[in-house]
């Protein structure tokens, strides 16, 4: 039988939540999440892709051999909780963490400002031949 506490969650509509600053709890390790076996890029953004964002970034994962079932997204103050070890690629768009290392990032605006700007475009491009000339 739920508690109350989850008694309360549910009447009030709420399916899931999350602490939002899980440090500030003394002795509290949270644990990372993980990915879907298959992913290999995660899309990290302040929003979900619109659907005419998830054709544009659809047709730049073509471009280097990803599929869009091989990605997942993620909201830059949930980046932290993801275990990134097994992943190959991350895109931050309209967002960055430096901390980031040992894999292959792509940066840019926020996709719909990618979206029919060539020069944006252009410039991601570049970022994505630079690690295939590696």
């Amino acid at each position: 039988m739920p508690n109350q506490e989850q008694q309360y969650l549910q009447a009030m509509g709420i399916q899931s939540w999350e602490l939002v600053h899980p440090e500030r709890l003394q002795g509290y390790q949270a644990s990372k999440v993980g990915l879907d076996k298959e992913c290999k890029l995660l899309l990290v953004s302040e929003n979900y892709p619109t659907p005419s964002e998830v054709t544009l970034f659809e047709r730049v994962l073509k471009s280097f051999n990803v599929d869009l079932q091989q990605a997942q997204h993620v909201h830059l103050y949930n980046l932290a909780s993801v275990d990134l070890s097994s992943l190959e690629w991350i895109w931050f768009a309209g967002c960055d963490d430096a901390s980031i290392s040992g894999i292959k990032k792509l940066h840019t605006p926020p996709l719909s400002e990618v979206d029919g700007n060539t020069q944006h475009r252009r410039d991601l491009w570049q970022q994505i031949c630079s690690y295939e000339a590696n």
